[in-house]
C-alpha cells in the first residue's frame, strides 16, 4: 500500500529536478524584455509640465541632482498610501540636493480632487499637471503609482511599479542617487 503513493511523488521530484537543471544551463529571458516602458539605464524623457501653483518645470533642467520622479492619481489608493513617505523622505534629504516631482495623471484625474489631496497630505514637493498625457505616454505607464529615480545625468536607475512603496524603499532608492 506505501509504494502506491511513492510513485507519483518520486515523478513529481523528478520533474521538478529536470526544469530546475534545465533553468540552470538554458538563459531565460526576462519579461520586461517583452513589455514597453523605459528602463533603468535609459535617459529619462524629458518633459515640461505646469505645477499646481503655475509655475513650469522641465526634467532636463534639473539636471545634477537625484530626481524621483512619481506618477500617480488622486483616485489610487496605493498612490495616497505612499505619498507620506515620498514627503517624509523629502523633506529629510531635500538640502541633499533630492528633487521629488510629483506627476499627477491630471488627464484622467479631478483637478479640485488633486488639490484636495495634496493639501490634505500637506505635500511640499512641486505637483505637475500631466494634463495632455504627455508623461503617461513618454514613459509607457503600465500601473499606477509609478516611480522613477534618475541620477544627476538624467540616467534612471531604478523603476518601481505599483505600489504602495514604503519609506524605506523611497530612502534606498533616493539614497543610492545621493551616492553616486
Amino acid at each position: 500500500m506505501h509504494r502506491s503513493w511513492r510513485t507519483p511523488i518520486f515523478l513529481v521530484l523528478a520533474a521538478g529536478a529536470a526544469l530546475t537543471w534545465s533553468a540552470m544551463i538554458r538563459p531565460v529571458s526576462s519579461i520586461s524584455e517583452h513589455i514597453p516602458g523605459v528602463r533603468p539605464g535609459d535617459l529619462a524623457p524629458d518633459f515640461t509640465l505646469v505645477t499646481l501653483a503655475g509655475d513650469s518645470v522641465t526634467l532636463s533642467e534639473l539636471r545634477g541632482h537625484p530626481i524621483l520622479v512619481n506618477v500617480w492619481a488622486s483616485w489610487c489608493t496605493p498612490c495616497k498610501y505612499e505619498m507620506p513617505a515620498i514627503q517624509k523622505v523629502y523633506e529629510e534629504l531635500k538640502d541633499q540636493g533630492l528633487v521629488v516631482l510629483a506627476v499627477n495623471l491630471t488627464k484622467k484625474d479631478d483637478l479640485a480632487a488633486v488639490s484636495t489631496f495634496v493639501q490634505e497630505l500637506s505635500l511640499t514637493f512641486p505637483v505637475l499637471l500631466d494634463v495632455d498625457g504627455q508623461v503617461e505616454e513618454a514613459y509607457q505607464l503600465r500601473g499606477l503609482p509609478s516611480s522613477f529615480f534618475i541620477d544627476g545625468d538624467g540616467i534612471i536607475q531604478s523603476v518601481v511599479i505599483g505600489g504602495p512603496m514604503s519609506e524605506d524603499v523611497v530612502r534606498a532608492g533616493v539614497e543610492k542617487l545621493l551616492d553616486e
